[in-house]
């Protein structure tokens, strides 16, 4: 039996699937194209891709480094041609070179074709002339002055000194931190409604620099009115906890002082116990009596614990060194004010260019995690440093100098000087955080030379260390106690061009002699004699002494303060060993007060006094000091006097002008006003002071009797005075120790310039120590005076 099929169509999946495999073909056969298209030594670029950039050149970069315009380029070898991406990095390069104070440099992007379809992207960089910023205007200041806002700000005008310094560019971030410095100006010093209203910056082609136009509004200036102290916890005593307040009823208004206050309440409060307490300052404004009136809340803070505490970014810098300025610890409680302090530390190290923190949730409600975001920056620096001084000459110093020492947070500096009348070397290291505290502790290395003979005919070496740990108490207060080592070399030079010493020591062909082969004293004593207190100190001798520095800081800017109190005290223990045996205590004061604007009176006192015991003088009388452990005084107390120009001077010798011995107790005091020199430009740096200065220098303390010059100790002929005999070798002096007053007035022209600071003294002397005329017409013992005086320094 026979069956008959019917033909079928083939089924649609059939169909499908021959169509897949069509299709899997024209892929695997475009892949392969592909491959061999970006093939290393094979690669073609399709006509919608474009060429592929085999390379970037950067060309024509002299004054900025060719790593820093490359890191910020997107156009990258062995990636695909990109135009836009081009264009990008053209405006790139230029915003670079627009912070670095170059506005015209001009940017030229070119293409050069390689084979197999690649290129090369090079940017030609046209750097042009610097350009700096022209002008700095400040618009609805009515109650400070331009020139002074200007003066707050670190961006300056160009000018003629321009050549010297880098701070005339415009950076915008520098900007930003200028504006931030102007507010605080304004809120330190009672406008407390102060506002920025804008800040602009355009650059004028035509004047070939940057106008930069801050907007403010000042608003009133306010005191301090009532001030009070709220707590709103239980078991806080408000009056336990008010010491460290630093506003007081009718004060200037001072956003500073406020924040000092709120951290110093936010201690003592937690201190009592109160670990999650938060202090709030309420401030009421009375624009009757242009008064504030400030309350500082004291309530229960959220019970927050910092989780952990992330540092990045720290590339240099250890760990540690960022986490020890924080009073906080992972599982503390968290304070925002403590946070913001250890931020400030942070910033002020100078070890970073930036600093921020920030505050992210932690695991739980009750748990925040403490974000520390940091920049490393250069910290290290190599200085070539020269300056001129009417004691010194001429004086140069090479120094390096390194603040952040492998990342530790350590201070390394190690200095050669080499001068006409000074040289030498020394070397300081500081731990600031010694054993894990906040205590800074470092040691000192140095030998100095110093040629006295213009002075004192003598010269002198002293070479020992240092060791020091400092304390800081408070923010203001801190004591440092120290310990030096130190061994002191004088020497009388006695040759034909310095015979200081010939008078014992003839020298051969030059000093004239007696018929009995003695020095002839009037030839030797007229070319310049060291006094016999000098000579009886030759040689070396070793000092070991212990002491404590008190310091107080309240000055608001260290190296040109307007407003403040400074004062240090030193006490000093001689006898650990060594040669030397006195007690030493000196003492120095300033208080800078701002007396109109740019107008800064200061009133400075200073004094000291030394007790010896138990010294055994070779060959001396009952003097208890050596003259090197006596006190030498000059310009530092009074200017218009010369170096050692002040005090007790051995008149027994033609040279008592030069021959001063010093003595154990000063004290002196001086007023200073300084102000801007009117019509000079603000950005030269120049000031102009006057001045009054008195004070004086008494007591020595010393021997006056001397077996020297080859004979033995003289008795004196009449009560201690000592008797001048031609004949036999002088063997004793007479001291004039007079307590007169010195005084002067003067005037001063100060440069801040920038090869560092230069100051111009003239002084006139009011009132001196005249000496004694003795009977052949000869003046001896008055005070030496210098009517100029000249300091200064370069840092290039």
């Amino acid at each position: 039996m026979m069956s008959t099929t019917t033909p079928r169509r083939k089924k649609p999946a059939t169909t499908a699937i021959v169509a897949i495999s069509a299709l899997m073909a024209g892929i695997t056969a475009a892949e392969s194209a592909f491959a061999q298209q970006v093939a290393p030594g094979n690669r073609r670029a399709s006509a919608s891709q474009g060429p592929i950039v085999n390379r970037v050149v950067i060309e024509g970069n002299k004054g900025v480094e060719k790593a820093l315009i490359q890191d910020q380029l997107q156009a990258r070898g062995r990636a695909p041609y990109n135009q836009a991406a081009v264009d990008a990095d053209v405006q790139r390069i230029l915003e670079i070179y627009r912070r670095s104070g170059r506005g015209l440099a001009q940017v030229t992007p070119r293409l050069v074709d390689l084979p197999n379809g690649t290129v090369d992207v090079v940017y030609t960089i046209n750097e042009g002339d610097k350009t700096g910023v022209k002008e700095i205007r400040f618009v609805g200041n009515s109650q400070v002055s331009s020139s002074r806002l200007r003066g707050i700000m670190q961006t300056s005008e160009s000018n003629l000194l321009s050549f010297l310094k880098s701070n005339d560019v415009y950076d915008p971030d520098r900007l930003s931190n200028d504006l931030d410095l102007i507010r605080r100006y304004y809120l330190k010093n009672g406008y407390a409604d102060y506002q920025l209203v804008s800040s602009d910056v355009q650059f004028d082609p035509n004047a070939g620099g940057y106008v930069i136009t801050i907007t403010v509004n000042e608003g009133e200036q306010y005191r301090f009115g009532n001030v009070s102290v709220d707590p709103r916890l239980s078991g806080v005593d408000p009056e336990a906890v008010r010491k460290g307040i630093a506003t007081s009823e009718g004060s200037t208004y001072n956003a500073e002082a406020v924040e000092k206050s709120v951290q110093a309440l936010t201690t003592n409060v937690a201190r009592q116990g109160n670990p999650f307490a938060q202090v709030r300052p309420v401030g009421t404004r009375d624009p009757s009596t242009r008064t504030v009136n400030l309350a500082y809340v004291i309530e229960e803070g959220p019970r927050i614990y910092i989780e952990r505490i992330n540092v990045r970014g720290n590339s240099r810098t250890r760990d540690y060194v960022i986490r020890r300025e924080f009073e906080l610890g992972e599982g503390d409680a968290y304070n925002q004010v403590l946070v913001d302090r250890a931020e400030r530390r942070l910033n002020n190290l100078g070890y970073f260019k930036r600093v921020r923190i920030s505050n992210e949730p932690g695991s739980s409600a009750d748990r925040v995690v403490v974000n520390v975001d940091v920049e490393d920056q250069s910290t290290g620096s190599f200085a070539i440093s020269g300056g001129y001084s009417t004691a010194d000459g001429f004086i140069g110093e090479v120094s390096v100098t390194e603040t952040n020492f492998l990342g530790r947070g350590q201070f390394v500096r190690l200095a050669g000087q080499l001068g006409q009348r000074a040289h030498g070397v020394d070397f300081s290291f500081t731990e600031p955080y010694f054993l894990g505290y906040r205590m800074a502790a470092g040691i000192d290395l140095y030998s100095k030379f110093s040629d006295q003979t213009r002075y004192a005919r003598y010269e002198n070496r002293v070479t020992g260390g240092t060791l020091r740990l400092g304390l800081p108490i408070t923010e203001e207060f801190s004591v440092t106690a120290r310990y030096s080592l130190f061994q002191q070399s004088v020497d009388i030079p006695n040759d034909i061009k310095q015979p200081y010493n010939d008078c014992s020591a003839p020298i051969p062909g030059y000093t004239v002699l007696n018929p009995d082969g003695v020095p002839n004293r009037a030839f030797c004593e007229g070319n310049g004699e060291a006094s016999l207190a000098i000579k009886q100190s030759q040689g070396d001798t070793i000092t070991s002494l212990a002491g404590l520095t008190f310091n107080y800081n309240t000055l608001d800017n260290i190296r040109d303060p307007r407003n403040g109190f400074y004062a240090e005290v030193k006490t000093d223990f001689a006898g650990l060993g060594g040669d030397s045996r006195y007690f030493r205590v000196t003492g120095d004061a300033r208080y800078y007060r701002e007396l109109f604007e740019d107008v800064v009176g200061i009133a400075r006192v200073q004094g000291g006094h030394i007790i010896g015991f138990d010294n055994n003088n070779d060959g001396g009388d009952n003097g208890n000091l050596r003259i090197v452990d006596h006190f030498f005084m000059g310009p530092s107390l009074v200017r218009g006097f010369a170096p050692n120009g002040i005090g007790p001077r051995d008149i027994s010798s033609l040279d008592s002008r030069a021959n001063a011995v010093g003595g154990t107790t000063y004290f002196g005091g001086s007023l200073e006003m300084q102000f801007p020199i009117w019509g000079l430009p603000r950005e030269l740096g120049l000031k102009g002071a006057i001045f009054a200065d008195a004070g004086t220098l008494f007591g020595y303390e010393g021997p006056t009797r001397f077996a020297l010059n080859g004979g033995s100790i003289l008795d004196p002929a009449d009560a201690g005075v000592c008797v001048q005999n031609p004949t036999v070798p002088q063997n004793c002096i007479n001291v004039l120790d007079s307590k007169v007053i010195r005084s002067s007035v003067g005037a001063s022209v100060l440069w801040s310039s920038p090869l560092g600071p230069i100051r111009f003294d003239y002084a006139y002397a009011l009132t001196k120590e005249e000496g004694r005329l003795l009977p052949n017409g000869t003046r001896v013992g008055e005070d030496r005076t210098q009517a100029f005086r000249f300091t200064g320094g370069t840092r290039f």
